[in-house]
C-alpha cells in the first residue's frame, strides 16, 4: 500500500485508492469543522446558561424580606445596616442579594426615586404559606396532619399555644 498525503491530487485515470482517500479526507475535514462548531455551541451555552431560579427563599433572604417586612419599603443602606448589624454584611453583598432576589421575584425596586427602593413582594403571611405549603408537599407528601403532629411532637406548647390551637380547630369545625 503506497503512502498517501492529502495535497496528493488525483491521475486523470482516477485510481480507485485515490478517489476513496479523497473522499475520506473531505468527509474527515466536515466531521472537523461540524465537532468544532458543536464544540463551540456547547461551551457558548455553558457560559451564558443561568441557574434555575427558584422563588424559595435562602436564610439570608429570609433574613433581608424579615427586614423589610419590619421598616416597610426602604433603600439599600437602611436595609444594610440591619443586615451589617445581625450578620456583619458589607455593603456590596447586600446589594448582590437584592439583585438576586430582584431575579427571583421575591423584593420590588422602585426606579422612580433616588435612592432605589426596596418592598418585599409579598407579605410575610402570603410567604409563609406559600413556604409551608412547600414544606408540606416536599416532606410530608402533602400531609398537613403529619406536618401538624411533628411539631406538636417536637416541642412542648405553651398553655397559651394550645388554647389557640382550640380557638383554631373550633372556628375550622364551624365553617
Amino acid at each position: 500500500m503506497s503512502s498517501r498525503t492529502a495535497t496528493r491530487v488525483p491521475s486523470s485515470a482516477a485510481d480507485p485508492e485515490d478517489v476513496l482517500f479523497s473522499e475520506n479526507f473531505r468527509f474527515g475535514v466536515v466531521i472537523a469543522k461540524l465537532f468544532a462548531t458543536i464544540s463551540e455551541e456547547f461551551r457558548y451555552l455553558e457560559k451564558n446558561m443561568t441557574k434555575p431560579v427558584t422563588s424559595q427563599p435562602t436564610e439570608v433572604e429570609l433574613q433581608i424580606l424579615r427586614i423589610l417586612w419590619e421598616l416597610g419599603p426602604s433603600p439599600v443602606r437602611e436595609i444594610h445596616k440591619k443586615l451589617e448589624a445581625a450578620k456583619g454584611t458589607n455593603y456590596s453583598t447586600t446589594v448582590k442579594m437584592l439583585s438576586v432576589m430582584m431575579e427571583k421575584g421575591l423584593v420590588k425596586r422602585d426606579e422612580e426615586v433616588s435612592p432605589h427602593i426596596y418592598r418585599a413582594a409579598s407579605t410575610r403571611e402570603k410567604t409563609g404559606k406559600k413556604m409551608l405549603s412547600d414544606l408540606v408537599e416536599k416532606v410530608y407528601a402533602g400531609s398537613t396532619m403529619s406536618l401538624v403532629l411533628q411539631a406538636l411532637s417536637s416541642t412542648k406548647a405553651t398553655r397559651e399555644e394550645r388554647e389557640e390551637l382550640r380557638r383554631l380547630l373550633d372556628q375550622m369545625e364551624a365553617e
